[in-house]
């Protein structure tokens, strides 16, 4: 019973003040800039919830540099910061100061990249120091890669490396499926090179360390990409970049800064966005809520890219935000929400456009749209869904 060791008092109390920074956190779901809608403040206590799991990975059972392990961010029930619709991400704690090696099969994601990114003055810590991206990934004929991230070269190692420094603390893997059903993900470990036996112990001051910085980060990861997307909420419909509003270093996609737009849409409105996509590697469009959360991708047409986008005979992308199904192929569905962002990120390409959002009363809508533009039969809509599902479950395995 309790009492009957001499550090149940102090496992209780650190249990007690987890519990209690949780609770605390709610607060932001009511704060001022908040939208006054049962959904986003639904949606934003579900946010907290899912992101606890994520913060006990980080703090507790994921973040030792010694043994660490690749394990995944996000996915369709865990979100935050503008995750892309199209990607899985993953990655693990390291030490600047120690030797890795990360070895696997790279798969066959449209994009990929390595980033090693410093501790910084952020809840993703600070910027990157070090990456491999894309074809700069050496791979045999099988597909299969190594990769040494250490402070000096691996002279067995003569293609891929990613120099550390003192003060590196984490390692991501992204990759962006364009084609959902087809493309495969990684498959990978990583390993620190040294002969330390694994220590199984796990001490009051590890759980008391560990669940006080799970619920500190829980707070203010969230809090952080809330306030971020503030910043565009005072300038809607305009496409900006984040390096445009914030001087904080961050580890965002090598070589791809989304352009970001916040909209507010009454029922009885739309929004159209136009832009010609340049000639990239991979480029996306991403739809989420207030807490810069995409929406519902496995249920909800929300999303389109370079591989699902229905282009304008001349090119031009014409992407259509409204609350009912307006049949045209590329519709963002808003999903109950009357604000939110949208975002596009081109990657390798020979330019790099800004869209343009155009807001408008729905019964203005055909007027405004060229005069013969595609559109889908209800059949295809439902198709459009389902194949959406199917890569979901291609990537994540759920």
């Amino acid at each position: 019973m309790f009492g009957d060791h001499p550090k149940d008092a102090e496992l209780k109390a650190t249990w007690d003040a987890f519990c209690d920074k949780l609770k605390e956190s709610s607060d932001l779901v009511f704060r001022d800039t908040t939208p006054a809608s049962e959904i986003d403040r639904a949606k934003g206590l579900r946010l907290l919830a899912r992101n606890i799991s994520l913060g006990l990975q980080f703090n507790l059972d994921n973040c030792d540099a010694d043994f660490p392990e690749i394990m995944h961010y996000f996915d369709p029930i865990r979100k935050q910061g503008g995750d892309n619709t199209d990607a899985y991400y993953s990655g693990a704690p390291i030490n600047g100061k120690n030797t890795y090696r990360v070895t696997g099969k790279r798969g066959t994601a449209r994009f990929f990249a390595i980033t090693v990114l410093e501790n910084g003055n952020t809840p993703w810590g600070g910027g990157v120091t070090g990456n491999l991206i894309d074809s700069d990934v050496l791979v045999d004929k099988e597909g299969n890669f190594e990769v040494t991230v250490s402070p000096e070269p691996d002279p067995g190692n003569r293609g891929n490396w990613i120099q550390t420094t003192p003060n590196a603390w984490r390692i991501t893997f992204r990759q962006f499926f364009a084609d959902w059903e087809n493309e495969e993900p990684m498959k990978a470990r990583i390993d620190r090179i040294n002969e330390l036996e694994h220590d199984p112990m796990l001490s009051a001051a590890d759980v008391a360390r560990g669940l006080g910085g799970a619920a500190d980060w829980v707070r203010s990861s969230t809090a952080y990409w809330a306030g971020m997307l503030d910043k565009w909420k005072t300038q809607p419909n305009t496409f900006l970049s984040y390096g445009q509003l914030e001087d904080n270093k961050i580890d965002f996609t090598p070589g791809g800064a989304p352009l970001i737009s916040y909209w507010f849409l009454p029922r009885d409105e739309a929004i159209v966005v136009r832009v010609r996509p340049p000639e990239a590697d991979y480029w996306a469009v991403e739809f989420g809520n207030y807490w810069w959360e995409t929406m519902d991708y496995r249920n909800r047409l929300s999303n389109t890219n370079c591989h699902y986008a229905h282009m304008e005979d001349d090119g031009e992308l014409i992407l259509v935000i409204a609350h009912e199904d307006t049949g045209h192929p590329n519709w963002l569905d808003p999903s109950g929400h009357e604000e939110g962002y949208v975002t596009v990120r081109w990657i390798g390409a020979d330019h790099y456009p800004v869209p343009a959002a155009t807001q408008m009363k729905l019964q203005d809508l055909d007027t405004y749209l060229p005069k013969g533009g595609k559109r889908l039969t209800r059949a295809e809509r439902k198709e459009q869904i389902a194949e959406r599902r199917r890569g979901v479950l291609n990537r994540f395995g759920f």
